[in-house]
């Protein structure tokens, strides 16, 4: 019996052999079972044995357990990542720090990051109150402590309060200003005020000022183009003179007897009264001696305390020589000014 039953198996084993291979695995042989073997198959294959998209089965192997190397570097992974992100976004917000740190204080004088002393700050921005001062623009070279600020603050108060003490003093200052030397004082008398163009002619008039005539033009025509008169004649001498004086004179006025209306028509001021020295003193023809046809003209050198007048003459038998006379009927002539 033992024979026949060892054979009757192996025949049953040669007749089909796939029975026969699935008979190895069976529920006695531990975990090459049936179901595994075919499953290890797919797994192999894709899941080519039943016929699935590769999609479908790469989708199912990412959703298959995970061994522990493998956790162990995903976790690795997730830790940089976040390492990174973080290290970004610490970046970025010391960044903006600066940024904002940078907009709050542009100036060069330096950067900290310590917490301000807010009782300081506000201090120096309540310092200024009412009208401005002087300190008010002033900006500190360094920091300040409370007691620093304090000092500024009082400074600030001092400079205003001095201020309007010297504002009110000047509003209602009256009388005379000096320049606080008694050396410096000016002498309104000795600036011009007269816009002749020659500067002796200003000094003149402004001594002359009450009496100018109306409508006078200091800047009138000269006539002077050099000396045309003939030497030593009284004409040259007057002509020389004036130049000496750096007043003007014309160059062709004509004989003696004819200069007082030569010079008015030119704009001088003409009258019968001696007034500074350079004065022309006009002789009618004959006058005091002249000549009966030529007249006469002389230099007035000084007006003396009795009103009589010095003057220089010369003539054409003097050889360009001259001589002084005085003459006490001053109003009886015609002077001729500037």
């Amino acid at each position: 019996m033992r024979h026949a039953a060892h054979k009757a198996a192996g025949n049953t084993a040669k007749g089909n052999g796939s029975n026969s291979l699935l008979g190895l695995f069976s529920g006695s042989r531990g975990t090459h079972t049936r179901g595994n073997v075919i499953a290890m198959q797919m797994a192999g294959n894709n899941g080519a044995v039943l016929g699935l998209d590769e999609a479908v089965a790469n989708k199912l192997n990412e959703l298959a357990p995970m061994s522990r190397r493998a956790i162990r570097e995903a976790a690795r992974a997730a830790e940089r990542r976040n390492f990174i992100v973080g290290s970004a976004s610490l970046a970025a917000l010391a960044g903006t720090a600066a940024t904002a740190v940078a907009f709050a204080s542009p100036s060069d004088d330096g950067i900290s990051f310590t917490t301000a002393d807010a009782a300081t700050t506000t201090t120096q921005i309540q310092a200024v109150k009412g009208a401005a001062s002087r300190s008010d623009v002033r900006t500190p070279l360094t920091g300040t402590t409370d007691d620093t600020a304090s000092s500024t603050v009082a400074n600030d108060s001092a400079q205003q309060q001095s201020d309007a003490d010297v504002q009110t003093q000047q509003t209602s200052n009256e009388g005379s200003w000096s320049l606080g030397d008694a050396d410096t004082a000016i002498d309104s008398k000795q600036m011009s005020k007269s816009l002749a163009n020659n500067e002796n002619v200003a000094k003149l008039m402004d001594q002359d000022s009450a009496l100018l005539p109306s409508g006078f033009d200091p800047n009138h025509a000269t006539g002077d183009i050099g000396n045309a008169y003939e030497y030593s004649q009284c004409t040259w001498w007057v002509y020389v003179r004036r130049h000496e004086l750096g007043l003007p004179v014309g160059s062709h006025m004509g004989n003696g007897n004819m200069w007082a209306n030569s010079a008015r028509a030119l704009g001088y001021w003409v009258d019968n009264t001696p007034r500074h020295v350079g004065d022309i003193m006009v002789f009618r023809a004959g006058q005091e001696g002249s000549d009966a046809s030529y007249g006469h003209v002389a230099i007035v050198e000084k007006i003396n305390a009795d009103g009589s007048v010095t003057t220089s003459e010369c003539g054409s038998v003097m050889n360009g020589k001259t001589y002084s006379k005085t003459y006490k009927n001053v109003s009886d002539f015609e002077y001729i000014h500037y």
